[in-house]
């Protein structure tokens, strides 16, 4: 089933992400953690790339296996900077095989000593003619990435949504955000797309911090600020991983709560693969999650 078409059955919606096994690792090895998933009954799940794309086959792979063996919607994402425009049509050509309906398209890290300003005829610049390609050569429900303190390569959040702008006037059906801990960050965000005209569905991306090497990693990659409230919880327990791990959790778990009575489309949750983390997060949003999804089927 596409994404647009879950939102017609219910709302909010809320999701998982996982990622393949590394390269040389079997592929199996991911699907006893699906089926944990699975078994939480989310409304889908998304499944990544490795860097560079490293991981594409397996991404397919994967999304195939929710799809067809778990009955599950899946999301395969895809990346487009490494790859060529036949590249990409073949994976369209495995996606359509295997009834995956749903991608998330993106442009991908750029290569290293890569040039912006001088990409092959035959590759795409960025993903906004990643989206173009799939909506004119597909049926695909599309999703593109969003970023509440900006995209690191962008010069600010207004060009940056300015550029998201592109994504949805190529067609992108609905909207993925990078992980953010303030919430205030996402509504000011929010607010920002709104008046840009940008009214798609949007799925706020949470990761609970479960230890501190986390931090260090995120910030390095997404340049995402931590607020003080945060900060002050990782230093009181930087020296017991246990009650960091906790601390982390229940972090999360306020912000996805608050997130749901502000009236979000749905939650994305970013899993690190470990269904106890999920299972955690689901069982402490249940009440609110059943109250809300009631409601919207009362309309």
């Amino acid at each position: 089933m596409k994404i647009t078409d879950k939102f017609v059955e219910k709302k909010p919606l809320v999701s998982f992400e996982i990622f393949p096994p590394k390269a040389g690792y079997p592929v199996d090895t991911i699907y006893d953690s699906i089926d944990e998933l699975y078994n939480l009954e989310p409304d889908f799940m998304s499944v990544t790339y490795g860097a560079g794309g490293s991981t594409r086959d397996k991404t397919v792979e994967i999304s195939s296996y929710i799809q067809n063996r778990c009955n599950l919607t899946s999301v395969a994402h895809v990346t487009c900077i490494s790859s060529t425009r036949n590249e990409i049509n073949n994976i369209l050509n495995s996606l359509t095989e295997s009834n995956v309906q749903n991608v998330l398209a993106l442009r991908g890290d750029y290569p290293r000593d890569f040039s912006a300003v001088a990409v092959p005829a035959d590759r795409f610049k960025n993903s906004v003619e990643l989206i173009e390609y799939f909506k004119k050569n597909s049926d695909l429900c599309v999703g593109a990435a969003c970023y509440p303190e900006k995209h690191p390569d962008a010069k600010n959040l207004d060009a940056d949504i300015d550029f998201l702008r592109r994504k949805v006037d190529a067609g992108a059906d609905f909207l993925v955000t990078q992980m953010f801990f303030d919430n205030e960050v996402f509504y000011d965000f929010y607010d920002k797309t709104q008046n840009k005209g940008i009214d798609l569905p949007i799925f706020t991306g949470i990761m609970p911090i479960l230890n501190k090497h986390q931090v260090n990693t995120i910030k390095k990659l997404t340049g995402n600020s931590i607020p003080e409230k945060l900060q002050r919880l990782l230093d009181k327990y930087e020296n017991n991983p246990e009650a960091l791990r906790e601390a982390g959790m229940s972090y999360a778990i306020s912000q996805i709560i608050d997130l749901l009575s502000w009236g979000i489309d749905g939650i994305h949750i970013y899993t690190m693969n470990k269904p106890s983390t999920a299972r955690k997060i689901l069982g402490s949003i249940s009440a609110i999650r059943s109250v809300l999804t009631n409601d919207s089927k009362a309309y």
